[in-house]
């Protein structure tokens, strides 16, 4: 199968939809489809083989984060042209009714269309305002698929109509087993994070205020952060007496990210909001890591009601540095859930998902139509 994969955040920032769109596209190659994704990028940032850059994307505030889009004109002919020379199948969109190259890919084709809703948001007088000029591109989409039930209800009140859920993968084997960073985790434990440092739906604060209560009571205890942001500005939330033990690694490579996962005693995801899966959750589970994570409802379901992981109360630091305390001096415990966490994570196995996806564009392919370029459409 010809599948045409459109991702509307930017290459360059490592990101939850980058990093799923990346591995599905992986995933299919070895299932032997043919694959091509176009996505916002600059056109002299080295790409894989299968990435079409669409020129450069756009910094905009988005769901307490910043999303780098790409939207207008240029984009559109970008989209137009990959589209016609690509042949597709099938067409698959993530994130439609972002003002990126998803919603103009569905502006400019017609055929078989398959979107996927990551996000999961409160409905906003903004799409409210939007819908009628939505509506003529999302009304061509023949199946949609939802990563979480969160995300399906997003779907639901913004868009109307329903989903298919299919969650998201992580490639099982690439994190099972890696070497920890020299040193760590050392004698004292330590405990992970990784995530943008400055997106304070991330949670590093409510970590920070957790270390604060129970580092002077463990001596050797450490953190290990990786992830990109103002680590000064981090660090200045902790004590003077407690910083020479908490290291920063900013942006790491995926190979050194799943090392960090294999360096901590405990892996600590304390956000705060805005998640509809959790896919760092199922990085660290696919690890082994045992988990403590903030009570939201994706993450709660990702950990299976809290079988494979420890749950504490949204934004409450007091309540972490129990947990963590807990952990920390219950090795059983830790391999408990490391062992629930290693079973459960076999659901998102990206050989699982995949083939799950093909399902849902075998169903709109079926007709035997393929997908096309409008003739009237923008960016001609």
């Amino acid at each position: 199968m010809r599948i045409g994969i459109v991702c509307p955040y930017t290459w360059n920032v490592p990101g939850g939809v980058q990093s799923h769109i990346r591995d599905l596209a992986e995933a299919l190659i070895d299932l032997r489809h043919q694959v091509s994704v176009i996505s916002p990028a600059d056109d002299d940032v080295p790409l894989p083989d299968y990435v079409v850059p669409a020129g450069r994307a756009v910094p905009v505030p988005y769901n307490g984060s910043v999303a780098r889009l790409s939207f207008g004109f240029r984009p559109a002919s970008r989209v137009r042209r990959w589209i016609r020379d690509g042949d597709f199948d099938v067409l698959h969109v993530h994130e439609p009714a972002t003002a990126s190259l998803s919603l103009l890919a569905c502006w400019v084709a017609t055929g078989p269309i398959v979107a996927t809703v990551h996000t999961a948001n409160p409905r906003s007088r903004l799409m409210h305002a939007a819908e009628p000029m939505l509506q003529s591109a999302l009304e061509k989409i023949s199946a949609r698929i939802a990563v979480s039930e969160a995300a399906r209800t997003t779907l639901v009140e913004h868009l109307g109509g329903d989903a298919v859920l299919i969650p998201n993968g992580v490639a099982v084997r690439k994190y099972a087993k890696a070497d920890p960073l020299p040193g760590w985790p050392g004698p004292g434990g330590a405990i992970g994070f990784l995530g943008r440092l400055d997106e304070s739906r991330k949670g590093l604060s409510v970590l920070l205020r957790a270390f604060e209560s129970i580092g002077p009571s463990r001596p050797g205890l450490r953190l290990l952060i990786a992830g990109p942001g103002d680590a000064a500005e981090a660090l200045g939330q902790v004590s003077a007496a407690l910083r020479d033990r908490v290291v920063f690694l900013g942006m790491v490579s995926e190979e050194d990210k799943v090392r960090v996962l294999h360096s901590v005693d405990v892996f600590c995801a304390p956000n705060t909001g805005g998640e509809s899966f959790g896919i760092v959750l199922a990085e660290a589970m696919a690890a082994g890591a045992p988990i403590i994570a903030s009570d939201l409802e994706a993450f709660r379901r990702v950990l299976r009601g809290g079988q494979a992981g420890e749950l504490f109360a949204v934004g409450d630091a007091a309540d972490l540095a129990r947990a963590a305390e807990r952990l920390l001096d219950d090795p059983q415990r830790r391999a408990s859930l490391s062992a629930a966490a290693c079973e459960a994570v076999r659901d998102y196995d990206w050989p699982v998902v995949a083939r799950a996806v093909v399902q849902v564009y075998e169903t709109v392919v079926a007709g035997g139509s393929r997908v096309r370029v409008v003739a009237a459409a923008l960016g001609r």
